[in-house]
């Protein structure tokens, strides 16, 4: 053993720990008894471990788990891990009334005897109260799903672990466990889901300036990586120099489950009906999907007749040429026939004059729909955002009136304040025992001088907007402290900021969209993966053919899709396309999801040069980081609303209920707690 690797703690300081040995000696034994091999194991393999009721989360919803069995195998000496479901249904009553789980779907979860040899570390999660939970991450940086004992046994596992190789606690956090870790500890002691902090963008990289945080162990990113070993598996590589003409201040780290696989035919009838459409919208919403095209030809020409020019000639994606001679699946939607029909094209952003007249005397918004319907499809002109944003965040109610605004400005002003002071009273004695908070104001310090920068209104030395960002970002960790701050946040305050021209009235705009957005940076990843589940179950229902070569090159996971869904696409558009964008989505028109049907426009329009070019999770990973900054803001959101049109009802229950942003169902622990919380 080298010097660095004696220099960290070992597990067996943990007095429960220790104690949890003999135990699983005893499990050791009783399992041994009983060993038995799968069909896809060596006969010859020894079974050292097994645990039942260890279940997977495919969902963020606790009630839709699939339990399973986990297992440790050894032969010639390596240790291997599996975890296999169980052919039974799921236990809850009530989900299983909607939700139909195939035996095939769960299988899809299977992990297969995965060697410790590729496995980087173990973190632990064993709250006094709630389930506990291991995450194994693997050598490339990613990790299965979080593997809930629901049964207890955390340390039992990792006690047999140890018996079979070296296992020693990060000297950085108590809960991450290094596997076989001999060189270099201290640049391995990175949180179980943490990758290198040098990660590429659309256009480039820029440096690390090094320092990890342990705020954001096992945290989503915005900026993913490309990879190098394998179609599973992501490497990231640094880039000697970067464009400083454009905003490369993501720098996020990658923190994400690898769920190398996503469940077919989720749930349907979960929405009863379908209140976005107008009638003569309604009698496509119960018809199959693959019926569609039959019955646009000619509706399609009587639109052309109507509005000749109503799609732009300039598609970036139409004309693509594709290297490779490749017969490409038609499109069974007929994509641009399909947008002609249901996408409306833009209308001119609404101005001051336009807005009152949607509100009384008092100043209540009389219309809410109708106001909402006005924002989806023309935007509002930049000086009325200030008061329009408001009532699209839920910051404002739409029946308050103007009495009410202002006296509810006056009193969360001073709630600002308040909270405000509580970081602010910290003395320096006081900050070096307060490893927490040093670890949030040095990770919020480093990202506030990273975000926006080339835009004007955040450019410069000691530039007073950059420093209200900090203090926002600052504070609403205090105000929400279970969240506190991840990277990628900042992306999300900034046109805020920019639009309210108000430190006090920003923050409360921000708390209102963290409500719908904070899962997306959730520790247990929940948030993102059930947007990506979504995001696939749309894919399969209005592009079959795209769907299935998504599943035979081993992309079914969408983590290509990843960073467009944590921060809303704030990379693909330049700024004020960001801030339309934005506005749309936040209209919640003619859904709450719309993000994912903006996605699902995105990949549509690319998919004659995706599947004739052959690519695989590497060449696409590379393809769509590029597509930013030329991608047509208007189209892609005509786009998106005929295929929510399009979609229906099945559309709509093709997403899980509480799906972000959607708002939390009910009253649950949002996010969940570390072990070493104060």
């Amino acid at each position: 053993m080298s010097m660095e690797a004696s220099e960290l703690q070992d597990l067996s300081d943990d007095a429960d720990y220790a104690a949890s040995q003999q135990q699983g000696s005893a499990s050791m034994m009783r399992s041994n008894s009983g060993k038995r091999s799968l069909p896809s194991e060596h006969d010859d393999a020894e079974l050292i471990y097994l645990k039942d009721n260890v279940a997977i989360h495919p969902t963020q919803f606790a009630s839709e788990r699939i339990s399973g069995r986990l297992k440790l195998t050894k032969q010639d000496s390596v240790l291997f891990l599996s975890w296999v479901p169980y052919k039974g249904q799921t236990s809850n009553a009530k989900l299983s009334e909607k939700v139909s789980i195939s035996f095939l779907d769960r299988s899809l979860y299977t992990i297969t005897a995965v060697p410790f040899t590729e496995v980087r570390s173990i973190r632990r999660h064993t709250p006094a109260l709630g389930w506990q939970y291991v995450i194994v991450v693997l050598s490339s940086g990613l990790a299965f799903p979080p593997l809930y004992f629901y049964n207890g046994g955390v340390r039992e596992f990792l006690a047999i672990v140890k018996q079979h190789l070296y296992l020693a606690r990060s000297a950085e956090d108590v809960n991450v466990f290094l596997v076989n870790d001999f060189q270099s500890p201290l640049q391995r002691t990175l949180s179980s889901l943490e990758l290198p902090s040098s990660l590429p963008v659309a256009s480039g990289l820029y440096p690390s300036d090094g320092g990890t945080s342990n705020e954001n162990q096992g945290r989503a990113s915005a900026d993913v990586g490309n990879r190098v070993s394998s179609v599973s598996q992501y490497g990231l590589r640094k880039q000697k120099s970067h464009d400083p003409t454009r905003d490369l201040s993501i720098h996020l780290l990658e923190k994400f489950s690898l769920v190398t696989k996503f469940a077919r035919d989720t749930t349907t009838q979960l929405f009863s009906e379908n209140n976005g459409f107008g009638s003569s919208d309604k009698r496509w919403n119960n018809q199959p999907v693959h019926s569609y095209p039959e019955k646009l030809s000619n509706i399609a020409e009587e639109k052309h007749h109507e509005n000749p020019h109503s799609y732009p000639e300039n598609d970036p994606f139409k004309d693509e040429e594709i290297s490779n001679d490749v017969d490409v699946p038609a499109d069974p939607l007929e994509f641009n026939k399909l947008s002609l029909v249901w996408g409306k094209p833009r209308q001119s952003p609404m101005g001051h004059k336009e807005f009152t007249a949607f509100l009384d005397s008092e100043g209540r918004v009389v219309e809410s729909k109708a106001l909402r319907e006005r924002v989806f499809y023309g935007g509002i002109e930049h000086q009325l955002r200030r008061e329009v944003w408001p009532f699209l965040l839920g910051y404002y109610t739409y029946d308050s009136t103007y009495a009410e605004r202002e006296y509810l400005r006056s009193v969360k002003r001073m709630e600002y304040a308040t909270l405000k002071q509580q970081w602010q009273s910290i003395s320096p004695e006081q900050a070096k025992r307060f490893t927490k908070y040093r670890e949030r104001k040095g990770l919020i310090d480093k990202d506030v001088v990273r975000t926006d920068r080339a835009f004007e209104y955040y450019e410069g030395d000691d530039n007073l907007n950059v420093n209200s960002m900090r203090d926002i970002l600052l504070t609403y960790s205090f105000y929400n402290f279970d969240l506190g701050y991840c990277q990628g946040m900042s992306d999300y305050l900034s046109p805020i900021l920019f639009v309210m021209e108000d430190e006090s009235e920003s923050f409360w705009c921000f708390v209102a969209l963290m409500e719908r957005l904070g899962p997306n940076f959730n520790r247990d990843q929940n948030g993102m993966h059930t947007q990506l589940f979504a995001l696939s179950k749309l894919v399969e229902l209005l592009d079959i053919p795209l769907h299935n070569y998504f599943k035979e090159n081993d992309c079914l996971n969408y983590f290509f899709c990843f960073r467009w869904i944590l921060i809303q696409f704030k990379r693909e558009f330049e700024y004020e396309k960001t801030m339309q964008l934005w506005e749309v989505l936040w209209t919640h028109y003619l859904s709450e999801h719309l993000h994912l049907y903006v996605c699902v426009a995105i990949l549509k329009r690319c998919r004659s040069k995706i599947m004739g070019e052959q690519m695989d999770f590497d060449t696409l990973l590379k393809f769509i980081n590029e597509l930013s900054g030329h991608i047509d803001l208007d189209s892609t959101i005509r786009d998106a609303e005929a295929l929510c049109i399009c979609a229906g009802e099945n559309g709509a229950a093709s997403i899980p209920p509480g799906t972000p942003p959607s708002l939390p169902l009910d009253e649950v622990m949002l996010y969940p707690l570390e072990d070493d919380v104060l």
